[in-house]
């Protein structure tokens, strides 16, 4: 009888560091709104809830400032910042002047493109019917940053992934206080997506531009 073929093991995948931990559970928990803004975060619970000392805390808090998320109140806490109407305007400000550029670049668009922006839009359906605004949230980042990135122009690539964080918290907020906004947002994800299709440079701006001026008013309250 042969022998038996030996038996492969594989290591066991080394876990993050602890403040690395630390730092994606409070920032996914700020980004999805489950540590809303206004919230005191002291590091005792934060310890607690990662299983973690509090030393790994304090770095992932310093580094949750840096981006803004937070405020540290020493011995006090982590204040969860709100967003405020500057930064909703500055981020449709410059939402704005991309993804207009993006659109008009995305004309005459690649069979690769079209495809690609088809497949984000059966995402972001399937997503709104299992409930989880998280996603949607990402999803509809996904999708405008797909054609921003079909653009070709690395710097305003680059300049858009730092409004990733913002938009995904600004996307949650909108479809938890407006949710008949998110099946609007699927139909005008269409008209852009038509549009490109269609060849229609001018067209594709002006949707984008409806779609994301839109933005600032809901996030404001101002839904008229």
């Amino acid at each position: 009888m042969p022998a038996a073929p030996p038996v492969v093991t594989h290591p066991t995948a080394k876990r993050p560091p602890a403040a690395e931990r630390v730092y994606t559970h409070i920032k996914q928990a700020v980004l999805d709104r489950r540590y809303e803004g206004g919230t005191l975060l002291t590091e005792g619970d934060l310890a607690e809830a990662v299983g973690v000392s509090r030393t790994p805390v304090r770095e992932a808090l310093l580094r949750l400032e840096v981006e803004g998320l937070i405020k540290l109140y020493p011995k006090k806490g982590a204040l969860v910042l709100a967003v405020s109407a500057q930064e909703i305007a500055d981020v449709v400000e410059t939402r704005l002047l991309v993804e207009e550029f993006a659109a008009r670049k995305a004309v005459p668009a690649s069979a690769k493109l079209i495809a690609r922006l088809e497949e984000l839009l059966d995402e972001q359906r399937q997503q709104v019917a299992a409930g989880d605004l998280a996603a949607v949230s990402v999803a509809d980042r996904c999708f405008h940053a797909e054609i921003v990135r079909n653009a070709g122009n690395e710097i305003l690539s680059r300049l858009y992934d730092q409004l990733r964080d913002r938009q995904l918290r600004m996307g949650v907020a909108v479809m938890e206080a407006h949710p008949g906004r998110i099946a609007a947002n699927i139909t005008e994800h269409g008209e852009l997506l038509d549009a490109i299709r269609a060849g229609d440079a001018d067209g594709a701006a002006q949707v984008v531009r409806r779609h994301v001026s839109r933005v600032k008013v809901l996030v404001r309250g101002e839904d008229r």
